[in-house]
Formats: structure tokens, C-alpha cells, sequence
């Protein structure tokens, strides 16, 4: 997966045009000096920095980024998810945090959170390519490991098993890769500092892209038939499911907030039934007249809690909407399917 300290450009620039968010150019100066103290591989100072500054203005966006990265390339991964998961709820509109969460739990081999995290960065910006390039890397980690594991399960599969994990292997075995990424990737190695070994969210990053085969288990090949088949452990893609309707939350929130009525819209399923007798047509124009124009809007989800069943799932929540004209604070229920691997709103209520 690619770096942490990628994407911090990216972040400031972004920050420094978005007004919303309440930053204030006055602080240009530390940003610049934590950045520096991060490229130049000195995250202990640059944390000590962020903690200083952050005591004087303890809501910055763009200071509790830097925090974050700093935390993570101080080996304090621990924190810097802690961190980076606040920016999110604070901050949903932003992808690059869920970008930087991703790298975190793929440095723990927790797959499926870094995938969803990522997932949430795409829907926040489906034209962040930094978060597409890395869900590729973590769906052939997945990939890797479903593989040997069908060789560990079924011997007779080698014929064409093999050769698909060979393909992996020697894809993330390559010391170089082709065309823009490559000359991307090796623009960035060549500028950052050596990695401290399990320290840094950049080394971690690295590993466990890089380790897509060697974190697969290697083929068993059984000397009989197992003894009884075991049932699937149902529990984690559950738990996975309830994360991926949670980011769903997130998302149809984040596009409230930007009044992006695209992928507002698109949070809702095919079936969904507007309230009243209205039409659908209906409903999204009196939305749209509703959302885009505003001044200023804020939709922040808390105290979220997801049930699954199967293709089903229910949301409950505290919403809280800000504007220049309306603050509201309210409890919600959404009732999710999910279609072609995604979840979207089928029922929406107040209350509940």
C-alpha cells in the first residue's frame, strides 16, 4: 500500500480550501514545520510539535492529521488509529484519514477493516486513486490467502490455483513497478528516510503489501479426508457486514454535508419509497432544493448501531444538522440491502 507521508500534500491543499472546516492560515507555519520534521524521519519531535500546538487549538483538522502521522511513524499505531478514527467522525467528508486508517489495520493483517476503510475513502472521493490503488493491493492480499487456502483444502485444485498465486507472488516481488506508479513510488523512496523496523506506518505499509504471498499459509497436503467439516465461522463476515453499512452511514452523511446530490442520491436504492405520494422524480427535486445552496451544512452521525441480517441491515442514530438557517438534533432509523455489494437506504425514518 502506498505511504502514509504520500498523501500529506494532498491533505494540506485540501484543507487550505476548505473553509468549512474552520482552519485558519495563521498556522501555515506549523504545518510546514511539523511536515519538514516528518520527512526529515524525526516523528518523535514532530509529535512533541503537534502536542504543543494542539494544547493552543486543540480542534485543528490539519494538526491532528500531522498528529496522527506522527503517532504512526513513532510506532504509537495504537494512537494514530485512535486519531485518525476521530478526523473521520469529525471530519467524514475528508478521505484521506480512512486512507491513512487502512494502512494501519493492513500493518495488523486486519484485512477486512482496511477494506472497508478504504472503500469509505472511495466514497468519499471516488477519484482518490491513492485509495483505489491500495484496495487493488488488498484485495490481492485476499486474494493470496483465499488462494492457498483452496490448495490447503483441496489438492486436486493445483492446476489452476498455482499458477493465479504465482501470479501474485511475483507481482508484489517485483522490485519495481511499471509506468506512472513506478516512477511515483520510486520518487518517494528515494526522498524518505530508512523505516525504523515496526515503527513506522510507511515500513508497515510496505510489509504488508509487499508480504501478499508470504502471509498466505502454505499448502497442507492431508494424508486423509478431514474428519468432519466444519461450519463457517459466520461471526466475521458479520461483523465485517456491519462495518461495511456503518461506512454506508458515513458516506450518504459526508455527501449530505458537501451537498454532492449525486452521491447523496445514490445512497438510496432503487426501492426506495419516498414518504407520502410523492414520486421518486418528486422527491429528489424537493431534496435537491432542500440541500444544494446552503450556506453551510453538517450532518454528523453518533451513537450509530448497526444490526445485519444477511442482506439486510438497520441503522440506528443520533443525527445532528447544522445549517445557517435550521440546527436539529434527532434520532434516526435507516433499513439497508445490499445490491451488487453495496449497502443502500430502502426505508428512512425519524424516531426509532
Amino acid at each position: 500500500m502506498k505511504p502514509t507521508r504520500r498523501i500529506l500534500p494532498r491533505f494540506l491543499r485540501l484543507l487550505a480550501l476548505t473553509a468549512a472546516l474552520g482552519s485558519s492560515m495563521a498556522w501555515a507555519d506549523d504545518y510546514a514545520d511539523l511536515t519538514q520534521l516528518l520527512k526529515a524521519g524525526k516523528p518523535d519531535q514532530a509529535l512533541a510539535k503537534a502536542d504543543e500546538r494542539l494544547a493552543a487549538n486543540v480542534k485543528d483538522p490539519q494538526l491532528r492529521f500531522l498528529r496522527g502521522v506522527a503517532q504512526a511513524e513513532s510506532g504509537k499505531r495504537a494512537d494514530a488509529i485512535a486519531t485518525f478514527t476521530q478526523l473521520t467522525q469529525d471530519y467524514p467528508e475528508l478521505p484521506e484519514p480512512y486512507n491513512n486508517l487502512a494502512v494501519l489495520y493492513a500493518s495488523q493483517n486486519q484485512l477486512d477493516q482496511a477494506r472497508t476503510a478504504l472503500e469509505m475513502a472511495i466514497r468519499t472521493n471516488p477519484s482518490y486513486a491513492t485509495a483505489h490503488e491500495n484496495l487493488g493491493d488488498i484485495y490481492a492480499k485476499l486474494a493470496s490467502q483465499a488462494y492457498a487456502k483452496a490448495l490447503q483444502l483441496d489438492t486436486g485444485s493445483a492446476a489452476t490455483v498455482k499458477p493465479k498465486l504465482s501470479l501474485i507472488r511475483e507481482m508484489f516481488a517485483s522490485p519495481a513497478k511499471t509506468g506512472a506508479a513506478a516512477a511515483t513510488t520510486t520518487a518517494d523512496a528515494a526522498s524518505a528516510p530508512a523505516a525504523k523496523p515496526q515503527a513506522s506506518a510507511d515500513g508497515a505499509a510496505s510489509q504488508a503489501a509487499g508480504a501478499a504471498a508470504q502471509a498466505a499459509p502454505e499448502p497442507v497436503v492431508a494424508a486423509a479426508a478431514p474428519a468432519a467439516v466444519q461450519a463457517p465461522d459466520t461471526t466475521t463476515s458479520t461483523d465485517a457486514a456491519a462495518r461495511e453499512v456503518e461506512a454506508a452511514v458515513h458516506a450518504w452523511a459526508a455527501a449530505w454535508s458537501a451537498q454532492d446530490m449525486a452521491a447523496y442520491l445514490a445512497a438510496y436504492d432503487k426501492s426506495f419509497a419516498p414518504p407520502g405520494r410523492k414520486t421518486r422524480a418528486q422527491w429528489a427535486k424537493e431534496r435537491e432544493a432542500r440541500i444544494v445552496g446552503k450556506k453551510d451544512i453538517q450532518v454528523k452521525v453518533s451513537q450509530l448501531a448497526v444490526s445485519v441480517d444477511g442482506d439486510k441491515a438497520q441503522a440506528r442514530f443520533h443525527q445532528t444538522y447544522r445549517s445557517n438557517a435550521l440546527d436539529s438534533n434527532t434520532r434516526k432509523t435507516l433499513d439497508l440491502v445490499r445490491r451488487d455489494g453495496h449497502w443502500t437506504i430502502v426505508r428512512e425514518a425519524v424516531g426509532g
